[in-house]
């Protein structure tokens, strides 16, 4: 299949399911947390299982780039710094990011442990 059709079937699907999070979870940055934490699990076991090309594309490129939202992540962090909130900022950025990374290593511990 066409790599541009795969990941663009794949975002499709991944910005659908961001929308579905966000009117799930739309309270106090709950829904950027979870997308980029679920996203981060499962970038992380595409990244061990043995999965084909046109998988890593579909998944991995399109689903979890148009799922996760890096964007709305940067913007609510200076957004609360704005608001006269350093504080909350930094603890939302640092532990986003360490969350973050220790999904991805999660997502690749069970994918390893699954195959």
């Amino acid at each position: 299949m066409n790599p541009l059709l795969l990941v663009g079937l794949g975002g499709t699907a991944g910005a659908l399911g961001r929308h579905l999070v966000g009117t799930r979870l739309e309270r106090n940055r709950a829904d950027t947390l979870t997308v980029n934490v679920l996203g981060s699990v499962l970038l992380g076991a595409l990244v061990v299982a043995p999965v084909g090309e046109s998988v890593a594309l579909a998944v991995g490129t399109g689903f979890c780039g148009a799922f996760t939202t890096f964007s709305s992540f940067a913007f609510e962090t200076v957004r609360l710094a704005e608001l006269g909130h350093p504080r909350e900022a930094a603890l939302y950025a640092g532990g986003t990011l360490v969350v973050a990374l220790v999904g991805v290593a999660l997502g690749g511990v069970v994918a390893t442990a699954l195959v």
